[in-house]
Formats: C-alpha cells, sequence, structure tokens
C-alpha cells in the first residue's frame, strides 16, 4: 500500500459501489470468456446475440427464466434464513427433495377438488422441509453437532428414496415413462403464460422475512443470537430456542420449494427433480450476502447464468465448457462483492 494509505475493510458496503462491483465483475467474466471461446474457435459476440435472443426475444424465453427463479429464490432464502442464527443449512436439496416427496404422496393419495388439495400438499411440503431438518436441528441445539455434516449426508437418503419411489411403487404404470409418477391433478395456477403463482408468493416470502427480521423483537433477538451467541446469552434471549425455530424454518422453506416444483413447474416426481437447485441455492444467499431482499436479486442472476448455460449448449458448446464460464462468473462475482467492502484511506499518523 502507498505510503501514508492503508486498506480498510467496512463491514456494509455501500448499495451503488457493491452494485457497479458486480456488475465490473460480470462484465470482467464475460470479456475472458469470450477470450477463451475465441481460442476454441466460437464466435462469442454471435453466442451473447443467441442467448439475449433466446432469453429475453420471446415471451416463451422469459417464461423459462421465471421457472428456474422460482425454486433459486427459495432455496436461497432457506439458506439465508438459516444463516441469520448462524446455520449452514446445506440440506437444501434433501429438504427439498422431501417436500417434493410429501406434496406428491398428497397429491396423488387423497381424493378431493384441487382447492382442497393444494393447500394440504404445500402443508405437506412445507412438514416434509421441516421433518428433514429435524434432527440436524436437535443435534445441533442439544449436542452442539455440526449442522455442515448432519445436513449434507441427509441430501443423498432424500434423493434416493424419491428415485426409489418414483421407478417403483409410485412410477407410472400407464404412460409412456417408467422413471416417474403419474402426472399430479392439483396444479398451482399460472398468472402470466407458464409462470405460476409461486413466483410472487416466493417473493412476497422474501419480503416478509427481511421485514420481521428487521423490525420484530424475534428477529432482533435471531440475529444478535446469530452474531454473538454468548453476548445474547447474558442478556438472556433463548438462544437455543431460537436456533431450533430458526432451522425448522429454513427446512420449511426448502420443503415448500419442491412442493412449488412439482405443483407448479413439473407436474410428477421423478429422480433428479431438483437439478441441483439446493446446492445452488447455497450461492444465492452467499451472492446474496444472506439478506431474504437480496436473495431475490442473487437468484435472478443465477437464474440467468443457467438458462444461457442451457442455451449455450444447443449451440454446440460442451458441457465442461459451459460449467468453466458459469464457474468463473460465480467466482469473479463473489470477488467483486467483497471488494466493495474495502476502502483506501489515510493512515493516521
Amino acid at each position: 500500500m502507498l505510503s501514508g494509505f492503508r486498506l480498510q475493510r467496512l463491514a456494509s458496503a455501500h448499495p451503488g459501489i457493491a452494485l457497479a462491483a458486480r456488475a465490473a465483475a460480470i462484465f470482467l467474466a464475460l470479456f475472458l470468456a469470450s477470450i477463451v471461446l475465441e481460442i476454441v474457435g466460437a464466435d462469442p459476440i454471435d453466442l451473447g446475440a443467441q442467448v439475449v435472443s433466446a432469453t429475453f426475444g420471446s415471451t416463451f424465453g422469459v417464461e423459462d427464466l421465471c421457472l428456474l427463479l422460482i425454486p433459486l429464490l427459495m432455496t436461497g432464502l432457506s439458506v439465508a434464513v438459516g444463516q441469520q442464527i448462524g446455520a449452514w443449512n446445506i440440506g437444501a436439496e434433501g429438504q427439498f427433495y422431501a417436500g417434493a416427496f410429501a406434496a406428491t404422496a398428497i397429491g396423488l393419495f387423497v381424493p378431493g377438488p384441487p382447492v382442497l388439495i393444494l393447500p394440504l400438499m404445500f402443508l405437506g411440503g412445507a412438514l416434509g422441509g421441516l421433518v428433514w431438518i429435524l434432527v440436524p436441528t436437535l443435534a445441533r441445539a442439544y449436542a452442539g453437532v455440526n449442522e455442515l455434516i448432519t445436513t449434507l449426508l441427509l441430501n443423498f437418503v432424500a434423493a434416493l428414496l424419491v428415485y426409489y419411489v418414483s421407478t417403483g411403487p409410485w412410477r407410472d404404470r400407464v404412460g409412456m415413462s417408467n422413471s416417474a409418477t403419474p402426472r399430479l391433478s392439483a396444479e398451482i395456477p399460472e398468472f402470466w403464460g407458464l409462470v405460476h403463482w409461486g413466483l410472487p408468493l416466493g417473493i412476497l416470502l422474501a419480503i416478509g422475512f427481511a421485514l420481521v427480521l428487521a423490525y420484530s423483537r424475534w428477529g432482533y433477538e435471531v440475529r444478535l443470537s446469530g452474531s454473538n451467541p454468548s453476548a445474547a446469552k447474558y442478556a438472556g434471549i433463548p438462544v437455543r430456542r431460537h436456533i431450533i425455530t430458526v432451522m425448522l424454518l429454513s427446512g420449511t422453506i426448502a420443503g415448500v420449494a419442491g412442493m412449488f416444483e412439482i405443483a407448479g413447474t413439473v407436474h410428477r416426481l421423478q429422480g433428479g427433480i431438483s437439478n441441483n437447485f439446493g446446492y445452488l441455492g447455497i450461492m444465492v444467499a452467499v451472492l446474496a450476502r444472506n439478506s431474504c431482499v437480496g436473495v431475490v436479486f442473487s437468484s435472478a442472476l443465477m437464474a440467468l447464468i443457467l438458462n444461457a448455460g442451457i442455451i449455450l449448449q444447443t449451440q454446440g458448446l460442451t458441457t465442461s465448457a459451459v460449467l468453466a464460464i458459469t464457474g468463473l462468473i460465480l467466482f469473479l462475482t463473489a470477488i467483486g462483492d467483497e471488494l466493495a467492502h474495502y476502502r483506501i484511506t489515510r493512515s493516521k499518523t
């Protein structure tokens, strides 16, 4: 550092600077990716035009983007809510599967009109996610067991359970598919094209959680318990109870994400239905710096990146190349977000 100056990290970044840093990081990532594409013989300008045209040049492209946004928003919100208490919910993937499983069970085996079945499926999805995070929650709260391992391991159990029932006892024995359940009769209504009401509901949930965390006593106690558990205990705040409440809430949100995907987008249970949305939700929360409102914008960015990757593959790029470009964008964006917190200040003499 120049003599008389030093690099200082601030607790928060100015919104304008943070936005500029993120935009610069994305531009740099695309510039570097274009150089690589030129080297391998591809036309980056033409590919970029194809991505923009396919995504924003038609209603169908925007609808696809929004359908990707919904599960990313919900799983990102799940992880961000858990982080308010300092808990890393790496199990949003498993809770997503558990919610989809429970919602499908209700949709397949509980008779009744859609107006009755849909709320039951919503409750089933929420309960499925809650149950799936219950053991890691109690282990963390009462035995101090790190939730990173317990939530992660349960992901594989949930994925295998869904694969088993969708290819075995619940598989569609009448239709053409042998690896999925029959189509569910209860579906979340669309409000614009193929985009269902899960999108506005997810945005409202993110805004609601942000307001509760910022302006309620419960939110204050949760934030204090996450940032300084010792001080919270000294102040008489029930830290253990808040850990249990917040972690169960985190799992519930991920379970609802699975229900949205089943009842709003895919309409049948099948192996791999998550498409790694639970894991991608971790990156969404990190890019949002665990801000519930920030999750809305970071999930939109992630959806755009994923959608662009799909389009690039249809243009002949290999999966490895698309993953490399995606990783580069996310990596440089994370660096830009971090650098936005630093300022060059004068050293005190």
